[in-house]
């Protein structure tokens, strides 16, 4: 195995990125090195962007975990792979012995690392990884396609942990990426869903992949709800908004006994109806990242055709121009999914 230097994006902090040459790691014992096709730009590579999370990454970091890719190599003692096949990366490497892994729920590990985020990531050329880590993809799933699998597995889990069944009523709060991946899996689930957006573009968006909407500035959302569901209100409601009016609005929403499922982070502690808990006697339930299941339930969705991945994927951008892909999307309010393509592979 022959010693390789790879192109890599690196982030040196102040909204700034080095495109340079390094030289790629050989894999591991138990490690499988990649050659990278895309790889994604999602909320979580913009809050590094804007510096918020520089104490955690550091200066010398390359980002990226919404990928696709192709085996290169294998370290030691690896079986179920082999150079050439197509695969994407569950970004997640767990302790293995704190409560939570040793209860079954490694994905919320007390120790856990993130890959792109805690170690290097996707945006460089070639990338070794745990092993564990890799999902097989279907034949004729196009690798940029491919690069939506991680985000879609945060929905699958998401809807997952809702309890939805067939019929039921949800109303997702926040119309950006996860929020239009989360109404996919939800309408996948067999759920009747509307989204709540205030963008405009995000609302066409929606509306293009067949969704029933919602602006809350031009009409009172609780009451377009109980209209809907004459007089019900939904079953559950996926709080992806991130702001103090998405939570006033999901116990607003929310009928008897409700599922409502925090999937964004609030950076600020945001004040709750707990009235409307006890009323209605509702559930709040957290959901952090994915398990195996969620990733293999995305890899299904995506490959039957459920998202409308050329119309979700707004732009494709080379890792050469990184910086500018960086800088377009922290301008745009209407991208969706912008895209760095890493290796040719397509």
């Amino acid at each position: 195995m022959s010693t390789q230097t790879v192109t890599a994006a690196v982030y040196r902090g102040d909204k700034t990125f080095s495109v340079e040459e390094r030289t790629a790691p050989e894999p591991g014992p138990g490690e499988v090195r990649l050659a990278i096709a895309y790889c994604g730009i999602c909320g979580t590579d913009m809050h590094v962007y804007h510096g918020n999370m520089d104490a955690r990454v550091g200066f010398d970091r390359v980002l990226g975990h919404e990928m696709s890719a192709v085996v290169e190599s294998l370290g030691e003692g690896v079986e179920g792979f082999t150079p050439g096949q197509r695969v994407v990366v569950r970004p997640l490497q767990p302790c293995g012995e704190c409560p939570a892994c040793t209860a079954g729920h490694s994905h919320i590990c007390h120790k856990l690392k993130f890959l792109g985020l805690d170690t290097d990531g996707a945006l460089q050329g070639l990338w070794s990884v745990p092993a564990h880590t890799l999902h097989h993809l279907p034949d004729g799933l196009a690798l940029a396609h491919a690069a939506l699998i991680e985000p879609l597995a945060v929905a699958c889990h998401d809807v997952r942990l809702s309890g939805l069944t067939d019929g039921e009523d949800a109303v997702v709060i926040g119309g950006g990426p996860i929020g239009v991946l989360v109404a996919i899996a939800a309408r996948a689930a067999g759920g009747n869903v509307v989204i709540s957006e205030v963008n405009e573009h995000r609302l066409s968006v929606a509306q293009a992949m067949g969704f029933n909407t919602i602006n809350p500035r031009e009409a009172n959302l609780a009451e377009a709800i109980n209209t809907r569901t004459n007089g019900k209100a939904a079953e559950v409601v996926f709080e992806v908004s991130g702001t103090q009016a998405g939570v006033d609005a999901m116990t607003a929403v929310a009928g008897t006994r409700a599922r409502i499922v925090m999937v964004a982070i609030h950076a600020q502690k945001p004040q709750i109806d707990l009235f409307q808990f006890f009323w209605r006697e509702l559930k709040l339930i957290g959901a952090r990242v994915y398990e195996p299941e969620d990733y293999e339930r995305a890899i299904s969705l995506l490959a039957q055709g459920a998202v409308d991945a050329e119309r979700f994927i707004t732009d494709i951008s080379p890792l050469s121009e990184v910086q500018a892909a960086f800088e377009a999307l922290d301008r745009s309010p209407t991208a969706m999914k912008s895209m760095i393509k890493v290796g040719d592979f397509d």
